[in-house]
C-alpha cells in the first residue's frame, strides 16, 4: 500500500519536497435533511450540540478530503501540505465543504 502524506504544515518531518504540482482540492455541497432539522430545531430551544448538524459536517468534510486525495493523486502527488478547509453557504439550507492543499511529491531525507 502507497503511503499519501497529509500535513497542515509546510513542512513534513523526515521529508523534502521534490516537486510542487500544484493546488488539490475537493468539494462537497450538503443540504439539511427535514427530519434532521426538525431534531435540530428542537435542539436549539433545548441549547446545547446539535449533532444532526456536527455529523453531517464531519462526513461532508471527510468527503471533500478524500475528493482532495484523488485529485493529488491525479496529479501524481505522495502528499498534500497546507491543508485548510473552507465552508461557504451557496443556498438556503446547503453549504460547501472545499478541502484544499498543495500538492506535492515527498522523498524521506
Amino acid at each position: 500500500m502507497e503511503e499519501f502524506i497529509l500535513s497542515t504544515t509546510e513542512n513534513v518531518p523526515g521529508y523534502k519536497v521534490v516537486k510542487v504540482l500544484g493546488i488539490a482540492r475537493g468539494a462537497t455541497v450538503r443540504a439539511k435533511h427535514l427530519g434532521k432539522d426538525i431534531l435540530a430545531g428542537l435542539r436549539n430551544i433545548a441549547g446545547g450540540e446539535v449533532k444532526e448538524y456536527t455529523e453531517m459536517l464531519a462526513e461532508a468534510r471527510e468527503i471533500a478530503l478524500q475528493r482532495m486525495i484523488q485529485h493529488a493523486k491525479e496529479m501524481g502527488a505522495n502528499g498534500v501540505i497546507g491543508v485548510r478547509f473552507m465552508t461557504s453557504a451557496v443556498a438556503s439550507g446547503a453549504a460547501e465543504i472545499f478541502a484544499y492543499g498543495t500538492a506535492v511529491v515527498l522523498e524521506k531525507e
